[in-house]
């Protein structure tokens, strides 16, 4: 029966009366409580987020990755930096997004389209995906650390 209850005090209509009312206050109370506590943690959380935040390459940003090739490596002794990046990217906002994602002063910016190659297994033919390169060059004394 006390499933009936439930169903008809949902309703407005309670067999208990001023006992469900209580209740309804009791937990206003705690959820006012735990509500407050949420909130501060939340606020601390949100703190040390901002804080460390780490870089989000995310396939609808400007910057999808860093390239470590060996080459990229070299080149990072001169403040220079490779990245691939959207088709859409140009200079200006690839400059913008590395300057504001890693704290530094973007000198300039060089663009390179990679074109799709043709690669072959067996007798099907097939195209490694072309993409494009950015080369950011720093300022002097700053530098990124690409893992």
């Amino acid at each position: 029966m006390s499933l009936l209850n439930k169903l008809f005090s949902a309703k407005g209509g309670s067999a208990s009366g001023g006992k469900k009312t209580a209740e309804k206050k009791s937990t206003t109370k705690i959820s006012a409580k735990t509500e407050k506590t949420a909130k501060l943690l939340t606020s601390d959380v949100k703190k040390t987020e901002a804080k460390n935040k780490p870089i989000d390459f995310k396939p609808g940003s400007v910057l999808f990755s860093p390239l470590a090739t060996e080459k990229a490596m070299s080149g990072q002794s001169l403040n220079k930096y490779i990245f691939k990046v959207a088709h859409s990217a140009n200079k200006i906002e690839v400059a913008k997004t590395v300057g504001k994602n890693y704290n530094v002063k973007v000198i300039s910016v060089n663009i390179v389209n990679i074109p799709r190659k043709i690669r072959r297994v067996g007798k099907t033919l097939g195209f490694k995906s072309g993409y494009k390169k950015a080369v950011v060059t720093l300022a002097k004394g700053q530098n990124i650390d690409i893992k």
